[in-house]
């Protein structure tokens, strides 16, 4: 079963990484580069084993979603510092 779960989460995350890859073929626009795709794929994974791990580990629902709200949050804040700086630290690049 477990085995099954890391199987969907990958393909999940290949086919959200199949966005800005096709994306690339039909707009100027969009210029990622290896790099961005390693990166944003292990962004990706981590988020997604930390919901399943809390899936899987915690039984109360209410615990659930706060803990299920905060990896969120935090994948969120990581992927908005990376794509603009909102926090201009030298992580982003800037």
């Amino acid at each position: 079963m477990k085995t099954n779960r890391f199987l969907i989460i990958l393909f999940i995350v290949g086919a959200l990484l199949l966005i800005p890859f096709i994306a690339m073929q039909f707009s100027s626009e969009v210029v990622w580069t290896v790099s961005d795709f390693i990166i944003m794929g292990i962004l990706l994974l981590v988020t997604g084993l930390g919901i399943d791990l809390v899936l899987r580990k915690v039984s109360s629902s209410k615990n659930r979603l706060i803990i299920g709200g905060i990896i969120l949050a935090v994948f969120f804040m990581i992927w908005a510092e990376l794509a603009v700086g909102v926090f201009g630290t030298p992580f982003a690049g800037s």
